[in-house]
């Protein structure tokens, strides 16, 4: 990572996302606008504005992401992979995973492994970042799915949904990036308003960061 951040470089490593139900169309044709103005790595809408981003993206650099099995992971597996094969189709070059939390929670490493692979599989060549929502795990369970993750072929894994109980942690980015080690990049998201929220996680190991206020946090960061 830099040791002394530029805008460009700061603004290179954000996913500028909006999530909202309420999210309208004027409003995601702005956020492409808005990533295109500050050379962002993507925009991160829901499914259905894939279509939209990529004419509204075409010819930039910026890539076309979208969340799969989203905000809950608690789709059949089957769901979340015909959703992703749609999505990547229709434009998407990235796809946020949410990995199958009850699953986690009841030990079933097997079936959470096999839910990504799935979706890594109908991903094609587009990355899959896995969400292995950290305010819902223990520790262990952190490293168990950062282990799955890895086992299945994706190619990040990612803190937080930003709608569960808590978003992205330094503590949990760091504990993420000592299992992975190089093998897989990490994105924090959830939480995250300022550059300096988004420092901390640069700083602790993040590659990407996910945050609806990317404009504020790039214009934010010192001259």
């Amino acid at each position: 990572m830099p040791t002394a951040w530029t805008k460009d470089a700061l603004a290179a490593t954000i996913d500028h996302t909006t999530l909202k139900t309420i999210a309208t169309e004027q409003q995601i044709r702005e956020l492409c606008a808005e990533a295109r103005k500050f050379c962002f790595a993507g925009v991160c809408v829901n499914p259905c504005w894939v279509p939209l981003c990529a004419r509204e993206l075409a010819g930039s650099k910026v890539m076309v992401c979208t969340v799969i099995g989203f905000p809950l992971g608690a789709n059949a597996t089957e769901v979340k992979a015909a959703e992703a094969a749609l999505a990547v189709k229709q434009g998407a070059r990235e796809v946020d995973m949410v990995i199958n939390v009850g699953a986690a929670k009841s030990g079933d490493w097997r079936a959470v492994e096999d839910d990504i692979r799935s979706v890594v599989k109908a991903s094609g060549n587009a990355t899959v970042k896995v969400i292995i929502e950290t305010c819902y795990l223990t520790d262990a369970e952190k490293e168990k799915a950062c282990e799955a993750s890895l086992k299945a072929g994706a190619r990040f894994v990612q803190t937080s949904t930003g709608f569960g109980t808590g978003g992205a942690s330094v503590d949990d980015v760091r504990l993420m990036r000592k299992v992975v080690g190089n093998r897989m990049k990490i994105k924090a998201s959830g939480g995250l308003r300022n550059y300096h929220d988004a420092l901390q996680m640069l700083d602790a190991g993040a590659d990407r960061i996910g945050a609806s206020s990317g404009v504020s946090i790039v214009s934010e960061l010192p001259e």
